[in-house]
């Protein structure tokens, strides 16, 4: 299971304007319509889980290039505008609530002939990773699952730092299946790196799921004795290991003890006694406090370190709505979707130039001419 990348955004006030939006629907469904004609849903898949590709998707669509709202605006147009008649792919859930129902709204892909509560399981699975096992600050609260009738799939979701009002961006795709939590990602993009990141998915993190879980394995008594040895410490104590005679450990500052466990959750993975660290993260209960201090106790009692380094390393800018760096000149606009569905109707016909010159224009970078937005 590979994830493909992360993006940091800023909150921005206010909504998409409406002008926008109705200009962004025609133009993003030609656009998808393109690469699935002339490379298949797969491709158009992959592309979507690219967050280069998806920001520029977003930058062409006329978007701001930093607002959390490319994220959100963008998959709600596409989720609008998205077919199996027309493109092959539709997408499931959205923004807040409606993220909730993703799982009940593939299970409704079942008269399609799609195995919906098997991508209702994955959708879940792949939420609860960049939600605990990838503890980097940010609450997700957009969740958006496209799918193809073929069931390849590519998630794109989003969380919010309520602190910054920045907002991170996190993109899954179907191939390259494995496991959901070792090195499932292939690239991370940000502008904002942060110091406090537990990272379960990296590799440098093996040891410490192994012993996690083994650890909970031992019964809910035993852990709740080993949380009890480092909770009182807090962040600025030495930690003691098993005996008062060993060695100490400082605890970093921002490796902090977790309030509370769900120790009803540790209790009922002690029943199941999971075979691997994926099984225990997926039980009902093992939310991110419980994660926390699973890998905590691992790390400071039996020195199985996970990774505490923030995986994202590089950053992207482009322009948009905001008049960043032009305003979106509405009669371009108009006339580029007019110039897309004339092409996509002549191409169903048989006629293909305009196809053929838009094959020739991926070979140039003309300047753009900025025109007053009217």
């Amino acid at each position: 299971m590979k994830r493909s990348g992360v993006a940091d955004l800023k909150l921005h006030p206010g909504r998409a304007p409406h002008w926008l939006v109705k200009r962004m629907m025609p133009m993003a469904s030609a656009l998808c319509e393109f690469v699935v004609n002339e490379y298949g849903t797969q491709e158009l898949l992959r592309r979507l889980a690219d967050p280069v590709w998806f920001q520029a998707l977003s930058n062409v669509l006329g978007y701001d290039w930093d607002s959390s709202g490319s994220t959100t605006v963008t998959c709600g147009v596409l989720r609008s505008v998205l077919n199996f008649e027309t493109h092959g792919i539709v997408g499931a859930g959205g923004k807040g609530l409606a993220s909730l129902k993703t799982p009940n709204q593939l299970r409704a892909l079942e008269d399609y002939g799609l195995d919906g509560f098997k991508l209702g399981q994955i959708s879940k699975a792949v939420a609860k990773v960049d939600n605990a096992a990838v503890q980097d600050g940010y609450q997700l609260y957009q969740h958006l699952f496209f799918v193809d009738q073929e069931e390849h799939w590519t998630v794109v979701q989003q969380g919010m730092d309520s602190r910054s009002n920045d907002a991170r961006r996190y993109h899954w795709i179907w191939e390259e299946i494995g496991s959901f939590i070792d090195e499932p990602h292939t690239g991370m993009i940000s502008g904002h790196v942060k110091a406090s990141t537990l990272d379960l998915t990296a590799s440098e993190s093996d040891n410490c799921r192994k012993t996690t879980v083994d650890i909970i394995k031992e019964g809910p008594l035993r852990v709740r004795r080993m949380f009890e040895d480092i909770r009182p410490y807090g962040e600025t104590s030495l930690i003691p290991w098993l005996d008062e005679t060993a060695p100490t450990k400082q605890l970093p500052a921002y490796k902090v003890v977790p309030k509370r466990m769900d120790w009803a959750a540790v209790r009922r993975a002690y029943e199941v006694q999971p075979s691997d660290y994926e099984e225990l993260l997926f039980l009902d209960g093992i939310g991110p406090a419980t994660v926390r201090g699973l890998s905590l106790i691992s790390e400071m009692i039996y020195g199985s370190a996970p990774s505490w380094a923030d995986p994202v390393r590089m950053t992207f800018a482009f322009g948009g709505k905001d008049g960043v760096p032009f305003p979106v000149p509405r009669k371009d606009y108009d006339s580029a979707i007019q110039f897309m569905e004339t092409a996509l109707s002549e191409a169903k016909m048989g006629r293909k130039e305009k196809v053929v010159g838009l094959r020739r224009l991926r070979k140039f970078a003309p300047p753009i001419l900025v025109k007053d937005a009217s």
